[in-house]
């Protein structure tokens, strides 16, 4: 395996970390997954984020995570977070040669704020204004497939609480509640959370399942029914104290396989 670490721009410390796999006969070109981890916009867990990213790996994917910027770096925050995703994906396909990537199976995996990111490129990705935003037409920016778990949708559904972390991330709460802006054109959507979680209410997960549903969007939901938040992989290996390794929820990983299996 061959670790790469690419920063994304002069004007940001994001930065675009993979773990590539390599082949010792004829190369061959594998799905992408790309990790966008959790953190409230202040920092993200790579150990985490990398642990996900290998969990991919181990199932054929060449897997990255992305190291996006936060509220101490950049005064409102959004939208940075969500063009350095488009930056990422624009990335893999330009150095899609060199790191074996087959194009048309790039997926997008955001967990927590990580999902906020991604729930809101899979809404902007097709827009003309955000590609040229980005400076690549919209075909560079397509996803397969975006999966999101326990994610921050939409500040109307309780997270944040905080009035101050909330003028942190924008100056318009309406722009950035991504199931306002949810259209037939975002790509297929795999949402998971639990019903119990207390920190982002699962009222997240919900309103942007139901207006991907409404839209016409491809669409897969899964509500377990216990679980705390940032549950990552929910096995002994993200596991960060007692409660978080869930055999129950850890099928999510599988299920978003077969799912994501069933598009090809």
């Amino acid at each position: 395996m061959k670790i790469i670490k690419q920063a994304l721009s002069s004007d940001s410390n994001a930065y675009l970390q993979g773990y590539l796999r390599q082949d010792a006969g004829t190369p061959q070109h594998y799905p992408a997954m790309i990790i966008v981890p959790g953190g409230s916009y202040t920092h993200i867990p790579e150990q985490q984020a990398e642990d996900l990213a290998l969990a991919w790996s181990a199932r054929g994917y060449q897997t990255f995570f992305l190291r996006y910027s936060f509220v101490a770096e950049k005064h409102p925050l959004l939208p940075a977070p969500v063009i350095e995703l488009a930056q990422t994906v624009a990335s893999l396909r330009e150095y899609a040669t060199d790191w074996q990537i087959d194009t048309k199976r790039i997926a997008i995996a955001g967990f927590s704020v990580g999902g906020h990111i991604v729930a809101l490129y899979n809404d902007l990705w097709h827009m003309a204004d955000f590609a040229k935003r980005v400076g690549v037409p919209t075909a560079a920016l397509k996803p397969q497939a975006v999966i999101l778990g326990y994610p921050v949708i939409t500040p109307k559904a309780g997270f944040p609480t905080d009035p101050t972390m909330l003028d942190a991330w924008t100056d318009d709460p309406e722009k950035i509640a991504a199931d306002q802006q949810v259209t037939a054109q975002n790509a297929p959507t795999f949402v998971w959370a639990t019903a119990a979680d207390p920190l982002v209410p699962v009222q997240n997960a919900l309103a942007y399942a139901q207006a991907s549903i409404a839209q016409g969007v491809d669409t897969e939901l899964h509500l377990f029914h216990h679980g705390p938040h940032g549950l990552a992989l929910a096995n002994s290996v993200t596991a960060w104290k007692p409660g978080t390794a869930l055999p129950h929820v850890a099928h999510w990983m599988d299920l978003a396989q077969e799912w994501l299996d069933e598009l090809d």
